[in-house]
């Protein structure tokens, strides 16, 4: 691979966000009290290292080798040649993401949130989500997934919107397409009285869809 871990080595043809926003990303804080129960605290500010870590994470599930694996931000590095956590957010926070994996070089890059720790977080929730695909037999769709996941159809051609029951105008946020996603998969599974095959690989393949398009826009 020849692409550059810093500063960003931007994918050609890939679109870029002009308008960024906050993200909703985070890591859970859990407290102890005195007598050894933990509590959730609610979610603290993603770090560079966790969302690296989320990346690392996804990736090893795929089989990806790390020394396959190029992360690419404007931000400086550290000794290991990873993004450094203890600077500012540089003006173009945008990531892309590059690794090899059975002699195919493949790619994701999102530049939609203002922090580089979110729009690494947003890679590895993708990348989380087109792994559900594969878990259910999709292995097609994800292939295409990984030429052009922000093109990708829902299956059988039906909108995501339709698939997730969103309305046409709707513009839903990263967590509201989690939620719906995870309520519908709980009738549908396989495992579910009810549920099916097919309709858990239409109801993944359009998850990925409203992804790719709300973090790509």
């Amino acid at each position: 691979m020849n692409e550059t871990r810093y500063p960003l080595c931007w994918p050609a043809n890939w679109k870029r966000t002009t308008n960024r926003t906050r993200a909703q990303f985070g890591k859970a804080k859990p407290y102890t009290d005195r007598s050894g129960e933990q509590i959730y605290m609610g979610k603290g500010r993603l770090s560079m290292h966790d969302a690296i870590q989320r990346i690392a994470y996804e990736l090893e599930r795929f089989g990806v080798p790390e020394e396959n694996v190029i992360i690419s931000s404007n931000v400086p590095l550290n000794l290991s040649g990873v993004p450094r956590g203890d600077r500012g957010e540089p003006s173009d926070p945008g990531v892309a993401v590059y690794w090899t994996l059975k002699g195919k070089s493949q790619c994701m890059a999102i530049d939609r949130y203002e922090r580089v720790a979110d729009n690494l977080a947003a890679v590895a929730a993708t990348m989380e989500a087109l792994r559900a695909i594969e878990r259910h037999g999709g292995g097609s769709i994800l292939e295409r997934a990984f030429i052009g996941f922000a093109q990708l159809p829902a299956q059988a051609g039906k909108p995501w919107r339709q698939i997730l029951k969103f309305e046409e105008q709707e513009r839903p946020s990263v967590d509201s397409i989690e939620q719906r996603y995870r309520a519908l998969a709980h009738n549908n599974h396989p495992d579910k009285p009810g549920g099916a095959h097919e309709a858990m690989l239409e109801l993944n393949a359009a998850r990925v869809a409203a992804l790719a398009e709300v973090n790509a826009a």
